[in-house]
């Protein structure tokens, strides 16, 4: 019934990130994982454009991803991914498109947003909507990122000849 409903919903397919949160095992890595091809294509960018296409993708997630949950009549279904799209497109924004940075990043983002350390935590317990659903994978993101650039500057003075 759910893969139906999604399939059939562009509303529910893009807050499902495609198709790849009714995974029935670790929605959210599978959705992750989605992300990925997504951000080579990205990346590809200048910049400027990576970063306004991030700030849109924001923008309809917290609408796509409230909605979403609307229509499911659930606060936040684990199937609901787009918001992992964002963190980890967040958690990518200024490093190097390097597959180590790639799959450090998708384990930062993904320890950081399973683990949900202060404030992210109170953040996802205290914020309803569509808001509260992006909002803690954006601080997740935020925080991946803040550790893996500082792994990104420590490797490039240690290790650059």
């Amino acid at each position: 019934m759910l893969t139906k409903t999604v399939l059939s919903s562009p509303i529910h397919f893009l807050a499902f990130g495609f198709g790849s949160g009714l995974s029935p095992v670790a929605p959210g890595t599978v959705g992750t994982l989605m992300a990925v091809p997504l951000y080579l294509l990205m990346v590809r960018l200048p910049w400027m454009y990576y970063v306004l296409l991030l700030l849109m993708a924001i923008a309809l997630g917290i609408w796509l991803c409230g909605e979403s949950a609307r229509l499911l009549g659930v606060h936040d279904h684990g199937g609901i991914v787009w918001d992992e799209f964002v963190g980890f497109w967040i958690t990518m924004l200024f490093v190097p498109p390097e597959w180590l940075w790639i799959v450090l990043g998708f384990v930062l983002f993904r320890l950081f947003d399973i683990w949900k350390p202060w404030p992210i935590k109170l953040i996802d317990q205290q914020v309803d909507g569509g808001l509260g659903i992006m909002l803690d994978d954006i601080l997740a993101g935020s925080f991946a990122l803040a550790v893996l650039y500082c792994i990104v500057i420590v490797h490039a003075v240690y290790f650059t000849v």
